[in-house]
């Protein structure tokens, strides 16, 4: 299978629906850690609620199912999901005849940025 690779302009047009996913993603992420939260101090109680552990459990489950759902439609867009906590997303490209990333992180009106293959985000460099 051909590696995706984006224009400058494509990568910058898929901006709203990742800003998009990105929100949810976040979003789970919370919800995710406050009801493992909850599923923790239940267990420390006594008597054990079973059935209300149970169900944490399983919204637990679905929420994971959920996100691993939104990552992998990302990821079958070509686009390379880095980092949630920071919305750090890269969008394969080439410039100058070289293989690189087109870096967008949250908070950016647009992808003003690109690094190597192997850079990651310090490496970033202005896309002239």
């Amino acid at each position: 299978m051909n590696k995706k690779m984006f224009t400058l302009a494509e990568a910058n047009e898929l901006l709203p629906y990742v800003r998009e996913e990105l929100s949810f993603l976040q979003k789970s992420k919370r919800s995710f850690y406050e009801l493992y939260q909850k599923r923790e101090q239940l267990k420390k109680q006594q008597p054990l609620d079973e059935g209300a552990i149970f169900s944490l459990e399983c919204q637990l489950e679905f929420l994971e199912l959920e996100a691993k759902m939104h990552v992998t439609q990302l990821i079958s867009k070509g686009i390379q999901v880095k980092d949630i906590d920071i919305g750090l997303f890269d969008f394969p490209a080439m410039i100058d005849g070289e293989e690189v990333l087109l870096c967008w992180r949250e908070g950016e009106e647009s992808i003003t940025h690109y690094h190597g293959l192997h850079d990651g985000f310090m490496g970033r460099k202005p896309i002239v």
